[in-house]
């Protein structure tokens, strides 16, 4: 067996955070994870132990990636706010003046501000899609064209789980000429020297972790009440073993198939945190960056039947998840994965792992040890 135990660097202010880190590995609560905070553009905290496989014979290494499910969003959301800041994409415009398709079944007024939000009534495909047709790109961007809203736009949330990087990301690649991870990797990943892919080379296969996946009963869209939550989780279901695979890895799914660390998550979000300036080099101004904090839709989600508040690409304050600071945005994926970025504080702190559980907005494991860190910090 290879040895798991927990390495890396922290800043002594954070011991009680490794304390809690080495506690969830020690008592199963997760099997291999990373964690790290950074502030100021410093790294504060970097953190990684325990396994990446199920069967506890590969070490979790200081390079392990994972799949982190939905924290791929804030990936998708921080290039849309880089667009937006050169004054190439206005959120407050139809989607259809980008993407001219998109203007059928009565979405010709959609905004790519609802896009951003999860509020534009396309949390799903009505069409029935296989998990292989995640993989062909026109196909699953053209049948979101054609359709109509499952609600009528803009009066409620309704979290976009897996439809919300292909609307967004069809909008950048019209504006681009790129995709949206080739755009990602060029403008936002290379110039940071970040370990984060929407769209992993083949190459990288070897590093990758196994996502543990919940047991029946327990795993997403296994529970749904309404037609919207059964076409949003169900068409085409959750399958955690593709994740396995080179085709899953390979493509390009920017709400859900990135594949990275606690590293790479929060170094990159660095930019956000720190008006728009990460490792020397300016991606955004500060305006550009406070963007993502307006407020474009609040009330119960018809999707994750809790109260959420949505930004540009982004959880807020008040909503889901407990933030101790108002400036503060936030998202996390299925399983455990969480980013929070707080601009008052200047802190981002993020958390990735292998151990499923029943969660996309982060679960006691990452939220500990985000309330660990606030300690340390003075925040809390």
């Amino acid at each position: 067996m290879t040895s798991g135990s927990v390495q890396g660097t922290v800043d002594p202010r954070f011991a009680g955070a490794r304390a809690a880190f080495e506690a969830n590995l020690a008592s199963g609560a997760d099997v291999g994870a990373s964690f790290c905070v950074t502030q100021d553009g410093e790294t504060l905290v970097d953190l990684w132990g325990g396994y990446a496989d199920p069967h506890l014979t590969r070490a979790w290494d200081r390079d392990t990636i994972v799949n982190v499910y939905s924290t791929t969003k804030t990936m998708t959301a921080l290039c849309a706010l880089i667009l937006a800041d050169r004054g190439e994409l206005d959120f407050a415009a139809p989607v259809a003046r980008y993407w001219p398709e998109f203007a059928a079944g009565g979405k010709d007024a959609i905004t790519v501000g609802q896009l951003m939000a999860h509020s534009a009534g396309m949390s799903a495909w009505r069409e029935p899609v296989s998990n292989d047709d995640l993989y062909d790109w026109e196909k699953v961007v053209d049948l979101l064209a054609a359709q109509a809203p499952l609600w009528e736009p803009g009066t409620q949330p309704g979290y976009h789980a897996i439809t919300q990087g292909y609307l967004v990301g069809e909008v950048v690649r019209r504006i681009t000429g790129r995709s949206l991870g080739t755009f990602f990797r060029q403008e936002v990943a290379e110039p940071l020297g970040a370990d984060f892919h929407i769209g992993l080379p083949a190459s990288e296969d070897d590093r990758v972790a196994e996502l543990i996946p919940l047991p029946p009963g327990q795993a997403i869209g296994d529970n749904t009440q309404s037609e919207i939550q059964n076409l949003t989780f169900n068409n085409p279901g959750v399958d955690v073993a593709a994740t396995r695979t080179r085709a899953w890895r390979g493509a390009e799914i920017p709400a859900a198939g990135g594949t990275g660390n606690a590293r790479s998550v929060a170094e990159i979000h660095m930019i956000l945190a720190n008006g728009g300036v990460a490792k020397g080099r300016r991606f955004l101004s500060e305006a550009g960056c406070r963007k993502a904090l307006e407020l474009q839709i609040e009330g119960t989600d018809l999707v994750l039947g809790a109260p959420a508040r949505f930004g540009l690409g982004f959880g807020l304050a008040g909503g889901i998840v407990p933030l101790p600071n108002p400036n503060t945005i936030f998202w996390g994926g299925y399983g455990g994965s969480l980013v929070i970025i707080d601009m008052d504080a200047r802190t981002t702190i993020a958390f990735a792992m292998n151990k499923m559980a029943s969660t996309t907005t982060g679960d006691m494991r990452a939220l500990g040890l985000a309330m660990a860190s606030w300690q340390a910090l003075g925040v809390v």
